[in-house]
């Protein structure tokens, strides 16, 4: 079970790392444009069903995009069966993972995730309203830009002001927000754009990606060496380390056709080398809405990573011509990893961090590190708890902590 683990969970770390997007020109973090006027409309969710929730909606709203224009989001938000507490009900924001670029990826279009269900049947009993955004350009026109922390932050303050505007009284304007890995991201960066509102009462993140140009540099390559010595010794299946490289590149796909939302001229050729880049380009499909979601991708690559292995023997798995080398130090790039890195800012609020001790998606102490200079170095206050689960795996850490992730929520932010 660890090797499985690792299998997908280290790549999926060292992949997210590579945030290849061409940033605009902005060099604090703001909103680009204001939006006064964002709920547009809301239809039932009959994909799936909670037991614990009255209703689930579909919400489309507006928000500002990383082109500085407004655009259309959208955002499941989900009703308990509780009465609505006084004051109207309070609002969590769940920030989900990675799924992919095209719009059959969004979450609002698909059944729900299993993980996401524990949270959400503990959430709606204990009397709250999810609001879970699909993030800018998942289900909708656009592409998205894959971990912009601007962009995540925007696409849930959007989507609670949708709510308040929608249901006006009935709602609280206060809220939280709760994330995982990429979503972690997101919950860290809504944290940041959100620490002087009055009304956001805190995060949770859990294992968040940080950290993401050490990651890629350092981590990355290593970590596909030792598995795929580790298939000759019999302490990996054989054939891990060409899943967790296929995984990889599928994530620089996802990442580097998400540039696309900055920059429409922006080639997969300046990631890729040639035979990978027609793999990457599934990612964005025909349209740049239509493109293969995240396993379906990480299978293409699976299979040309196999016929390379039998075609070269001898060769290992970090020759396969995926990746131009030094690609992350384009300017470009290395810009894009400093201003997306997640908690470089003060915060005034309380924030609850969770990881797995066994995570190898983000390493416990890539996060310990950003833990401690948000306390010490940059001296928030509250201080940022950091709750390190020992035996738990990068997606399991959240589902053992349940309980306390609730309670955080209740105790900063009770639904009634």
């Amino acid at each position: 079970m660890k090797k499985v683990f690792q299998k997908s969970l280290i790549a999926m770390m060292c992949s997210s790392a590579l945030l290849l997007s061409a940033c605009n020109d902005d060099d604090d973090k703001k909103s680009h444009q204001s939006v006064d006027s964002v709920y547009q409309s809301e239809v039932k969710y009959n994909l799936d069903v909670l037991e614990d929730a009255s209703q689930i909606n579909v919400m489309t709203y507006l928000m500002p995009n990383v082109q500085g224009k407004s655009s259309k989001a959208t955002a499941l938000v989900m009703f308990p069966k509780t009465a609505q507490p006084q004051g109207g009900w309070r609002t969590v924001v769940w920030s989900h993972g990675t799924t992919g670029i095209g719009d059959s990826c969004a979450p609002s279009n698909n059944v729900l995730n299993e993980r996401f269900e524990i949270l959400a049947k503990s959430l709606l009993a204990a009397g709250y309203v999810i609001v879970a955004p699909d993030y800018e350009g998942l289900g909708t026109s656009g592409i998205h830009p894959y971990l912009n922390l601007e962009s995540a932050a925007n696409s849930a303050l959007y989507a609670v002001k949708a709510v308040q505007e929608k249901y006006k009284t009935n709602f609280s304007k206060s809220w939280m927000s709760i994330g995982q890995s990429q979503g972690g991201h997101a919950s860290l960066g809504i944290a940041e754009y959100a620490n002087q509102n009055p009304d956001f009462k805190g995060a949770v993140a859990t294992a968040p990606a940080s950290s993401l140009g050490y990651i890629i540099t350092q981590v990355a390559p290593q970590a596909i060496t030792g598995i795929e010595a580790g298939e000759i010794t019999g302490d990996y299946p054989v054939g891990a380390s060409i899943a967790v490289y296929a995984e990889l590149l599928a994530y620089a796909a996802l990442t580097g056709v998400g540039i696309k939302a900055y920059d429409p001229q922006f080639n997969l050729s300046q990631i890729f080398q040639d035979d990978a880049k027609l793999i990457a380009e599934k990612a964005e499909g025909t349209t740049g809405e239509n493109g293969l979601c995240l396993q379906p991708l990480m299978n293409e690559f699976m299979v040309d990573i196999a016929k390379f292995k039998q075609i070269n023997p001898s060769k290992k798995i970090m020759e396969y011509p995926g990746l131009k080398a030094g690609f992350e130090q384009d300017p470009v790039i290395s810009k894009f990893l400093i201003e997306n890195q997640p908690a470089t800012k003060t915060m005034n609020k309380p924030i609850y961090v969770v990881q797995g001790g066994r995570d190898t998606a983000v390493p416990y102490q890539v996060t310990a590190e950003l833990v401690r200079k948000l306390n010490e170095d940059l001296k928030s206050n509250p201080k940022v708890v950091l709750d390190i689960v020992p035996n738990a795996t990068h997606t399991l850490a959240i589902v053992q902590k349940n309980a306390e992730v609730v309670s955080f929520i209740e105790k900063n932010m009770p639904a009634k």
